[in-house]
């Protein structure tokens, strides 16, 4: 009997040839910004060209960039902005924003390219309010004003250096009394207790309140504030601290200060609140 040979492909050798067949096909140049789909034999897998990566430069300005100072704020605002970036001020964290390529009247923009001004407080600052309404030991309090000599305004550093060097001749004593004088400074009654002037009396003349010079922010305007002297007596040990009036209103005035100053060097409005 004569045998027939079956010269049809099943459906694997069938794949076999396609993949071979692709295999040999030339390479063909594919266009930059562009998306191309393939079909293959795992399924169809998509080549995407759009992205920046392939490109000469960026399609559009992203990224924060965060800077300490107005002058700083203002140069990078003025390089990138246009008519219709926006600026908020957050009175809250004390930071000026800014949206360069926010949305304008008519069309959405992405506001994914910003200016952040985030004021720092200086150490001098952050020292006098961290020890504020605390009550010290008279060597703490005394070691405090010998540190923060150079923003002791009104009695002057020299005089405060001496008050500072009084209290603490008289860190062994036992304070009994305290009274106020018409010259609104406090005069405390003390009893030395040390063995070579036990019993002796004495008495410390300190002023009620004091006045500071403090710059709330980094490169920023300095403002004067008043200090009330606080101490306590337990017919013991004195007690000393000092109570700053009213330094979040200081505060808020130099950061408003700030907000001003950026106001007078842009042309768009800087608006009360935050952008997401």
């Amino acid at each position: 009997m004569t045998s027939y040979r079956d010269l049809t492909a099943t459906p694997g050798e069938a794949q076999v040839i396609v993949d071979t067949a692709l295999l040999a096909a030339a390479p063909a140049e594919l266009e930059i910004g562009k998306v191309y789909a393939f079909r293959t034999p795992a399924g169809v897998e998509k080549v995407d060209l759009t992205g920046d990566q392939y490109k000469d430069a960026p399609t559009r300005k992203t990224g924060t960039t965060t800077v300490r100072d107005t002058a700083s704020f203002l140069a990078y605002f003025g390089k990138h902005a246009d008519a219709d970036s926006e600026v908020y001020a957050d009175a809250e964290r004390f930071t000026v924003t800014a949206v360069l390529d926010a949305n304008t009247a008519g069309a959405a923009r992405w506001g994914g390219h910003r200016a952040v001004l985030a004021l720092r407080q200086t150490d001098a600052w952050k020292q006098w309010a961290a020890s504020d309404g605390k009550l010290m030991t008279q060597e703490q309090f005394a070691e405090f004003l010998e540190d923060h000599l150079p923003e002791l305004l009104e009695p002057d550093a020299a005089t405060m250096l001496e008050i500072a060097q009084s209290i603490q001749g008289v860190a062994k004593a036992e304070f009994q009394s305290g009274t106020r004088l018409n010259s609104g400074e406090r005069k405390l009654a003390y009893v030395e207790t040390v063995t070579a002037k036990a019993g002796q009396k004495g008495e410390l003349v300190i002023p009620e309140t004091f006045v500071v010079g403090l710059v709330p922010f980094e490169g920023g305007e300095g403002f004067r504030l008043t200090a009330r002297l606080r101490y306590r007596i337990n017919g013991g040990p004195l007690q000393l601290g000092y109570k700053l009036e009213r330094p979040a209103d200081v505060l808020r005035t130099a950061f408003q200060g700030v907000v001003t100053e950026i106001s007078e060097g842009i042309t768009v409005p800087v608006l009360n609140g935050t952008s997401v």
